[in-house]
């Protein structure tokens, strides 16, 4: 199955082993955070790295997977102008979402920015162990392994949205599992919040392959939209509406990307 179907092999492990693991949470009663839930979405979580590992392992040996940790580490491949993007890019398109949404009409209160978590370090500390561990969990696996992997045999763009749809499936059930979103400001509703999900992917992948494949790089930006977000404090009643705004931006990438790489004579960046 690795070396015949190598683009099914990655969903089929990725999502299978979440599922699988995830069941108990579902059906539990107790809230996500506590055990023995707790347990059971850290080990479904896994997935992206259990299968990018086996993949990877399986296909290229130790050769590939030297590669993949390699990527995750070299902030060489990310220049000054590409590492200022990945961590202002979210602050930017948010405050500009917010100044939007208030000249529209849609809500006088976008933003309730938690500046006491500069001054809180247990709480900024905590933050910002979530916001870059998950993502990177997530990110060896999706981009680089997957992304990589699909745009051997598909477009660039093409490319993107298949990992973001393989990614928004993944991230359906956490809308149910209980309690998992209790204390942010981020309450999702599936008809909004998958959508939103790849149109992400197009953004980091973008980021990715104009970074020389970097992983820590998609892992950054991947972060800091978490980080903004939760800084910020974005209204519920944002949420919506940040669609918009995030189609929108993936509309831009997607010319970008085609006549930069048209011009570059090469469809596919890396």
């Amino acid at each position: 199955m690795i070396r015949h179907h190598p683009l099914l092999a990655f969903p089929v492990i990725y999502l299978g082993w979440a599922y699988v693991f995830w069941t108990p949470v579902l059906l539990g009663e107790g809230p996500v955070w506590e055990l023995p839930s707790l347990f059971w979405f850290l080990l479904g979580g896994a997935s992206p790295v259990v299968a990018s590992v086996l993949l990877a392992g399986g296909s290229g040996g130790r050769d590939q997977l030297r590669d993949l940790f390699h990527r995750l580490i070299d902030w060489r491949r990310i220049s000054v102008r590409w590492l200022l993007f990945v961590f202002l890019y979210w602050l930017v398109f948010d405050l500009c979402m917010a100044a939007a949404a208030v000249g529209l009409g849609i809500t006088d209160r976008p933003l309730d920015v938690n500046w006491l978590l500069w001054i809180n370090p247990s709480a900024l500390f905590f933050l910002l162990l979530l916001s870059f561990v998950f993502p990177a969990v997530e990110e060896i696996g999706l981009r680089g392994y997957y992304l990589d992997t699909l745009m051997k045999t598909l477009p660039p763009v093409a490319a993107a949205l298949v990992n973001g749809v393989v990614w928004a499936l993944w991230h359906t059930p956490f809308v149910f599992f209980p309690g998992y979103y209790a204390n942010t400001s981020f309450q999702p509703e599936l008809y909004w919040w998958l959508p939103m999900i790849i149109c992400d992917t197009l953004m980091i992948a973008f980021v990715y392959c104009r970074t020389g494949r970097s992983i820590l790089a998609a892992l950054i930006f991947h972060a800091m939209m978490n980080f903004t977000g939760e800084w910020l404090r974005i209204s519920p009643d944002m949420y919506p509406f940040m669609l918009s705004g995030k189609v929108l931006m993936a509309l831009v990438i997607v010319l970008v990307w085609r006549q930069t790489d048209r011009a570059a004579g090469n469809s596919v960046p890396g």
